[in-house]
């Protein structure tokens, strides 16, 4: 019984995925590879003409290769903006939960606020603006950062947790410094939540369209997500090429979780029993 259940259960698991996932997927595929005429029926078949690769080559080339400086600087923004949530996300953890004091508690409120309060757009241009980083691929890191550092604290701080306070303590009588127990002896036993902060950042980031639309402005600023509207306009949309645009942005981060999706499951769990 047990056995026919579990049987039940993973075929319903699989058609969930092949729902959600799989066809939606293809769905884009197929579409990248029509003509224009074709693409713009928006129907589930085999294109009449394979046209992927005119698709391909038209979409990289628009717009003076705008794509190409969309991943530049998408790349740019993620890999220092994740850099920096891991540093800080650990250090600010660290601190959380080996030194516990009332300071802390109002900075462990004040990230669980973090999570729940939405993020005020005009302020925060105002704030960006004031600091003469609005329209600047740093002031973009800034903003990512501050948006992701409560996740990032949250899961290393559990993480933390599990590791036995001996080993700080064996650090301390061997005579190291504060930094050196963090940098020498805590922050290489956080792999398993490291790899999780920087995937999931990694594509949070990557995919974002909402934070540089607002806070990056400019031809020379443009991202990946931002590429879409290069295809569409008032009077009419080219969807073959549109739907190669999406598949060109969608194809890095889902590599990545394909990849790594056993590392993600495994740092989100590790903290689970004590926090």
């Amino acid at each position: 019984m047990n056995s026919r259940r579990q049987l039940y259960t993973g075929l319903a698991a699989l058609a969930a995925t092949l729902v959600i996932f799989v066809l939606p997927f293809l769905f884009v595929f197929l579409t990248a590879a029509k003509t224009k005429q074709d693409a713009s029926l928006l129907t589930f078949t085999l294109p009449q003409k394979w046209q992927l690769w005119q698709n391909f080559m038209d979409v990289v080339s628009a717009r003076d290769y705008m794509l190409l400086l969309a991943y530049f600087n998408s790349t740019v923004i993620t890999v220092a903006a994740v850099a920096l949530l891991v540093l800080f996300g650990a250090m600010v953890g660290y601190v959380l939960q080996r030194r516990p004091s009332r300071w802390n508690t109002l900075i462990f409120a004040c990230v669980m606020i973090g999570l729940m309060v939405p993020p005020a757009v005009v302020p925060t241009i105002w704030v960006l603006q004031w600091l003469d980083l609005f329209k600047t691929r740093t002031g973009m890191v800034l903003i990512q950062v501050a948006y992701g550092l409560a996740f990032a604290v949250l899961l290393f701080r559990s993480f933390i947790a599990t590791i036995p306070r001996d080993l700080d303590e064996a650090a301390i009588i061997d005579g190291a410094k504060p930094w050196q127990i963090f940098f020498r002896v805590i922050l290489p036993l956080l792999k398993p939540v490291t790899v999780t902060v920087i995937v999931v950042q990694s594509i949070a980031i990557f995919n974002d369209f909402t934070n540089p639309l607002y806070y990056l402005p400019g031809r020379e600023n443009v991202t990946v997500q931002l590429t879409l509207y290069n295809f569409q306009s008032q009077f009419g949309t080219e969807f073959n090429l549109l739907f190669m645009n999406i598949l060109l942005v969608t194809i890095p981060p889902l590599i990545v979780f394909v990849f790594f999706n056993r590392q993600i499951v495994a740092g989100m769990t590790a903290g689970a029993v004590k926090g």
